[in-house]
């Protein structure tokens, strides 16, 4: 197990912020485990050591906290990196796809040349809520014709069913609030 530590000692580093964004919301700030240097490492040494048998080829990461953690498991897997962001942000031709939110639709994008037919992909985000953003991404690169061969999360909130909308993909989550 990455740097010693164990999940609950990681679960131990997220503070919780009451009412952010909003008013009823209980966030999981986990800026504070980023910032401890042996913790951040057993997150990506975890999340990588799932998937090191995978021969995974590409690790695509969602805008903006998914980065984090993608780019330090590709690096760790010997994988390329590939963004996932919002409209507008990428330069080059991109395919777009839009998704459902609580409040309304938003859309996202990736290079029309990020994932080649046949490459083994792993999907990282920092968090799985209610699958939405993931389950876009997923289309995105079933559309380029990346075989997905994992789908993995720093923290889900199991309270809020996402794994069901991915309930397609093999998911594995480190740390889990019920």
């Amino acid at each position: 197990m990455g740097a010693g530590m164990n999940v609950a000692e990681l679960r131990a580093k997220i503070r919780d912020i009451k009412d952010f964004p909003t008013e009823g919301i209980l966030f999981k700030d986990i800026t504070t485990l980023l910032k401890d240097g042996p913790a951040f490492r057993a997150v990506v040494d975890m999340l990588a050591e799932r998937y090191a048998k995978e021969r995974v080829d590409v690790v695509v990461g969602i805008e903006s906290r998914g980065f984090i953690f993608a780019g330090a498991v590709a690096h760790q897997l010997g994988a390329g990196f590939v963004p996932v962001r919002k409209l507008g942000k990428l330069p080059g031709k991109t395919i777009e796809v839009e998704y459902e939110l609580e409040y309304g639709r938003d859309a996202l994008a990736v290079h029309e040349d990020a994932v080649k037919p046949g490459q083994r992909v792993l999907a990282v985000d920092d968090l799985l809520a209610t699958g939405g953003t993931m389950a876009a991404t997923l289309r995105l690169v079933q559309q380029l014709g990346g075989k997905v061969v994992g789908v993995a999360f720093m923290i889900e909130l199991a309270f809020l069913k996402g794994r069901e909308k991915l309930k397609d993909y093999p998911l594995h989550s480190l740390i889990v609030y019920e």
